[in-house]
């Protein structure tokens, strides 16, 4: 049984055929909207406001008329105090994101709901997987985001490698999010969006990573090894399984009466956080490159600039 792409709202104009074929790939199905919606590109903007006397507190938003669920690109905030001007942001325009699952997608899940409620200036507008009956895939179907087979099981029709980069390129993705994606992202792929994919791996890596350490494999090998120490950790992915550039950790206590059920939940409590954060720092540029290459987000607090 064929894959299917159900575009969302906002991307029915965007094309996925392959290159050559004006046909869209038998397992990519669009599926467009009566509401068409075109964004207009933000432009810096300054108000002075006059008043006669006292303080002056304004606040206003002025929204484009292209709107989404939560901010959308061409938003406009300011305030104004008793100095007669108003300062306006402009929100930048939202990352498109790609999310590629395995299973339930409770990480997906969250950072859907932060983008709803504005705490990311993005927004999910594919999902991959390997399991086309999965949680996440249903969700995602149930969102109307769009949905791609890869890869394939043995028989069945799908997309390569090749085909997922021109789709995730057609879709103009800025970031690629691994939610619980138990396959090898392809070399083809990860050539395609450097230092743009990123993964949540449920230990403090490096340790108690690589091929075969994933989901519970994980908190078996941490409990049995006696340590005190685990927790979530976002990186950057290369061909290596859990071998990327780390991004940030949240360090979580292992009790020693702890079960491998008790440390996965703890940690999973704190990848619902985590994952956010960081997709939403990289979503609004709260970030620098330190002279070698390491990411550092910049956080809200002055004395430490960066985390």
């Amino acid at each position: 049984m064929s894959a299917h792409v159900v575009l969302p709202r906002c991307l029915g104009r965007v094309s996925l055929r392959k290159q050559g074929d004006d046909s869209v790939p038998r397992s990519v199905q669009r599926a467009t909207s009566s509401h068409p919606t075109t964004l207009t590109p933000p432009c810096p903007i300054r108000l002075s406001t006059k008043h006669r006397a006292g303080k002056l507190a304004a606040a206003f938003k002025i929204s484009s008329s292209a709107r989404s669920n939560g901010r959308c690109a061409g938003e406009v905030y300011a305030s104004a105090s008793g100095n007669g001007a108003a300062s306006v942001d402009v929100l930048p325009p939202k990352k498109k994101i790609a999310c590629f699952v395995s299973g339930g997608g409770s990480n997906m899940k969250k950072i859907y709901e932060a983008i709803q409620d504005g705490r990311i200036n993005g927004e999910i507008t594919v999902v991959v997987s390997d399991k086309s009956g999965c949680g996440g895939w249903t969700y995602a179907v149930e969102k109307g985001m769009t949905t791609v087979l890869f890869p394939p099981k043995k028989g069945e029709e799908g997309n390569s490698a090749a085909d997922v980069v021109k789709i995730l390129k057609a879709e103009q993705i800025d970031y690629v999010l691994l939610a619980g994606y138990l396959k090898l992202v392809p070399l083809e792929i990860v050539q395609a969006f450097p230092q743009a994919i990123l993964n949540i791996h449920p230990a403090l890596l490096p340790a108690f990573g690589g091929k075969g350490y994933h989901g519970m494999n994980v908190h078996r090998a941490v409990v049995a090894s006696g340590a005190r120490w685990t927790g979530p950790t976002v990186h950057f992915i290369d061909e290596e399984y859990d071998r990327g550039s780390i991004i940030a950790q949240t360090p979580v206590p292992v009790y020693p009466t702890d079960t491998p059920e008790e440390v996965a939940a703890r940690v999973l409590a704190q990848e619902w956080v985590l994952y956010s954060v960081v997709v939403s720092a990289l979503c609004s540029g709260s970030y620098q490159w330190r002279e070698d290459g390491v990411i550092m987000l910049k956080t809200q607090d002055p004395e430490h600039a960066f985390a």
